[in-house]
């Protein structure tokens, strides 16, 4: 995605090579020799061969669940949608047969061993995707020969310092960046890198150790033995020095070693701790800027017009038709009143949340909130009822994922062909929000494809209220005499109405004898001048108990 910066350029490949040398060859490595590893990725997909996906033109294609008898029809489909493009597949689905076809068909293939999860795999790629440029005609800010909030780039020069493999975490233990040389490392190491975070029984060892405790009252730098149980998962020593700012405790580094350090390496590590500090304040403030930037991006392409295709561009959407969702919190009379503040935190939870179910569903998906709506744009593959229809099920799965824990209703717009059109999706989503929150309804999601007329019905309900409509003269007749004569007309009318005429099911909703209910259905007639049997006034009768009874 391109840095949202008007002085910014679209965002920087990173190649094959770059990526194997990042992640490791433990991980990834190619299939045979002679490949070019120069060629620029810029994008990941997860292959399925009945999606309809929308890919980047120069994506890096994992085969999930594709075999060695399938293994051709992949290189082949991804050489069709794609030019020049990327597959990662299982070792143990390839031949050295498929060489040949390999170099026909332009691609280039890696291998992954059989134990890494496709999601691990992709949670760890996605990162190393993301390289961004510094700004046009201007340097990069350097902070000890690195470049300012550069967490990888950091890392792999204290690996060089220490002559170890390196990890950066946070205070939760989360992975925010490794170096290269991750295979001299242990299994546990390997393992926190794809999980993005280090093993609960680590942890949980460090801390029954006191070795957290430690860390983060001294400023030196600790050397740390494995358990000798095996209880906390890791078999080779640690260095780790702690990383603060003031009193504020940002994360730790971590290398392993086969042993203690010398004196000067130990010294050398700790003399780091300033210049980590600042990359770590600089990486989240560079986070926070770009958040705020995006959204602002987002708000501009959310409106249409004109600019709207060179705003897409700079957030990184490609050229394809769009569909807009919204997301908000239901209307409901029962509900307890929330405060503002809490309200807005559940809705930046979700709103993050969104936005990685999003775009790891859809390359080029995102999500941002914006006012009390959190607003997803999503590409899709073609300007079809069932690329909308796919929209729906992305909305519906994310909600079925939160579950009960929030009660968030998502409204799904129509597909729009051209960024300039943006506007007109978003008011439809809106509008399908709308329906969505409506405390009539228990389905979670509408979309103004499924639901256009229930959708239309909120929009009804507005005019109504707008022009401050009453019931007609008829209806008022009933009501004057329902309130003179303690009568029961209005109650059998709606009854007859909701059952379809059906005079025997009407009387039983009212609990009187279907002969009384034809009785008093007959006066309703009478007192009101009703011509129950003209379709119109049914019509007209319904509406105006559904909007102002």
């Amino acid at each position: 995605m391109a840095t949202p910066s008007d002085a910014r350029s679209p965002s920087v490949s990173v190649t094959l090579g770059r990526v194997i040398e990042d992640i490791g060859e433990f991980v990834l490595y190619p299939a045979f020799d002679g490949q070019d590893l120069t060629a620029a990725v810029d994008g990941l997909v997860l292959y399925d061969g009945e999606d309809l996906v929308a890919w980047p033109q120069r994506a890096l294609v994992l085969g999930v669940g594709v075999g060695a008898e399938r293994v051709r029809e992949l290189l082949e489909t991804v050489a069709r949608r794609i030019d020049g493009g990327a597959v990662v597949i299982r070792a143990r689905s390839w031949s050295d047969g498929l060489a040949g076809t390999v170099r026909d068909l332009g691609v280039r293939v890696l291998l992954c061993q059989a134990e890494l999860s496709w999601m691990q795999l992709a949670a760890t790629l996605t990162p190393l995707l993301n390289g961004r440029p510094p700004a046009q005609g201007q340097a990069p800010k350097l902070l000890g020969g690195v470049p300012s909030g550069d967490l990888f780039a950091l890392a792999n020069a204290i690996a060089e310092i220490l002559d170890a493999p390196v990890t950066i975490e946070d205070r939760e233990s989360r992975v925010l960046a490794f170096s290269i040389r991750q295979e001299e490392a242990d299994p546990s190491r390997i393992g926190a890198i794809l999980n993005r975070q280090v093993t609960p029984w680590a942890t949980q060892d460090l801390q029954e150790r006191g070795i957290f405790r430690e860390l983060y009252r001294t400023d030196e730098a600790l050397f740390v033995e494995p358990p000798v149980s095996g209880h906390g998962g890791f078999t080779m020593p640690r260095v780790v020095l702690g990383i603060r700012a003031g009193d504020e405790i940002l994360g730790s580094v971590w290398a392993a070693v086969p042993s203690p350090l010398s004196a000067e390496r130990m010294r050398g590590f700790r003399e780091l701790q300033n210049a980590v500090a600042v990359h770590l304040l600089s990486h989240r403030a560079n986070a926070n800027v770009e958040r705020r930037l995006r959204s602002d991006l987002t708000s501009q392409l959310l409106a249409g017009g004109p600019a709207a295709d060179e705003v897409a561009a700079r957030l990184g959407l490609p050229r394809r038709p769009v569909v807009v969702m919204a997301l908000g919190l239901p209307e409901s009379a029962d509900a307890e009143p929330q405060t503002h503040a809490a309200m807005t935190a559940e809705l930046l939870r979700l709103g993050d949340a969104l936005d990685v179910h999003l775009s790891s569903s859809q390359p080029g998906a995102s999500a941002v909130l914006l006012g009390d709506v959190v607003y997803g744009i999503v590409p899709v593959a073609d300007a079809s009822d069932a690329a909308a229809e796919r929209v729906w099920r992305l909305a519906t799965n994310f909600l079925a994922r939160v579950g009960r824990r929030s009660t968030a209703v998502i409204g799904v717009g129509g597909v729009v062909e051209r960024a300039v059109d943006l506007a007109k999706t978003r008011d439809e989503a809106e509008r399908a929000l709308r329906g969505a929150r409506s405390p009539r309804t228990e389905q979670r999601v509408y979309s103004t494809v499924e639901h256009a007329f229930e959708v239309l019905l909120t929009e009804i309900a507005d005019i109504v209220a707008a022009r401050q409509m009453k019931p007609t003269a008829p209806l008022v007749r009933l009501i004057d005499h329902d309130e003179r004569h303690h009568g029961d007309l209005v109650p059998t009318l709606k009854a007859w109405l909701d059952h379809f005429g059906d005079n025997i099911s009407a009387a039983a909703s009212v609990h009187v004898h279907p002969n009384t209910f034809r009785y008093r259905l007959k006066r309703v007639s009478e007192v009101s001048g009703l011509d129950l049997d003209d379709s119109d006034v049914r019509l007209s009768l319904m509406l105006q108990f559904r909007l102002l009874l």
